[in-house]
């Protein structure tokens, strides 16, 4: 008789809403580090996508990312890629350069998913499939680490947000499923799991952010306001969700007004000025990243700076803008355009 994995029957869960939404013979990509949610990410597709249920006709793949910046980091990618091969799924490793922008986890995150993209656009091409999805393994608390650093950086709603259940073609089935939950179907599976050692503080207590607010903040969190705080933040990014996707239309609509005009480059003045403040800044700020400014590198320092320009207007000058963008205001317009050469960066 074998034992009950109720684990492994929500992770399944979980998997299973996304899978059956996509277009028959869709490309799969599952991204996998070896860690305890990847894995039984990649445990979780392979179950739905095997036996009686591979008459979905999906082409599955597994794609470990490399990104080099650790000593044994090319032994835990082939042992992550050998571990989704024992679960049957096809698996391949990608090595990639990390940059700079943004600092190292920024820039590790964004080479992983250019290079799950990249796979993902290969094997739709390859299979002539209508299409596919990357999927990522994180968690409700991975939801409440994102949160809680966005009020650090003292972001707004967009940030507060969190992370979506899909964007694009990136989707997170397992968001409403908890690090226990992902734990709890490696160990019903008997999987080994691979522990990154960067999640672990240092002995001065140094360590990427994410990892000093999961094995830190949240637990003192929990400790004086009680249990279930990463459920509430979580709670909280989708109630601010409803509220940025609402904010982000009206604001789309604004410009789209404010753009009016025969000839005229830019956006109307007085449209946007008699708008109110919250879906102006943001109609500004999506301006601001359209005409090229850098949206990481976007602060409300900028947008507001660009909101003077409309609403305390004394004839100041151009507004500096990250990606050698500036915004000026002249004849009742704000134009975004390139800055001129040797202008300084703001």
């Amino acid at each position: 008789m074998s034992l009950p994995q109720p684990r492994l029957v929500a992770g399944r869960r979980a998997v299973r809403k996304v899978l059956e939404a996509l277009p028959v013979g869709s490309v799969v990509v599952v991204g996998c580090s070896g860690g305890a949610d990847s894995l039984a990410l990649a445990a979780c597709v392979a179950h739905e996508t095997s036996g009686p249920r591979a008459g979905r006709q999906l082409v599955v793949r597994a794609v470990v990312v490399d990104h080099g910046m650790q000593a044994s980091s090319a032994e835990v990618a082939r042992d992550a890629a050998a571990a989704c091969e024992r679960l049957g799924l096809t698996a391949r490793v990608v090595r990639v350069d990390v940059g700079t922008d943004g600092g190292p986890e920024a820039a590790a995150r964004a080479a992983r998913y250019a290079a799950l993209e990249g796979v993902l656009d290969a094997e739709v091409a390859a299979a002539g499939a209508p299409g596919g999805v990357v999927l990522v393994g994180h968690t409700r608390d991975d939801q409440a680490e994102t949160v809680l650093l966005g009020l650090a950086r003292g972001a707004g709603a967009r940030s507060l947000a969190g992370m979506r259940a899909e964007r694009g073609r990136l989707r997170r089935p397992f968001l409403d499923l908890t690090r226990a939950d992902t734990e709890g179907v490696c160990a019903e599976l008997g999987l080994d799991v691979w522990h990154d050692p960067t999640n672990v503080p240092t002995p001065d207590g140094g360590g990427p952010r994410r990892s000093l607010v999961r094995r830190r903040v949240l637990p003192v969190l929990e400790d004086v306001l009680g249990p279930g705080v990463p459920a509430a933040l979580a709670r909280t990014a989708e109630q601010l969700r409803e509220d940025d996707d609402a904010l982000t239309g009206l604001a789309a609509d604004l410009l789209a007004r404010a753009a009016g005009g025969p000839q005229d480059e830019g956006y109307d003045v007085a449209t946007l000025a008699a708008a109110p403040a919250a879906v102006r800044r943001r109609a500004l700020r999506a301006a601001a990243v359209q005409a090229g400014s850098l949206a990481g590198a976007l602060t409300r320092t900028h947008v507001l700076a660009l909101d003077a320009l409309l609403v305390a207007w004394r004839g100041q000058g151009a507004v500096p803008l990250p990606g050698r963008v500036e915004g000026t205001r002249s004849c009742g317009r704000l134009v975004l355009h390139a800055r001129s050469a040797g202008t300084p960066a703001p």
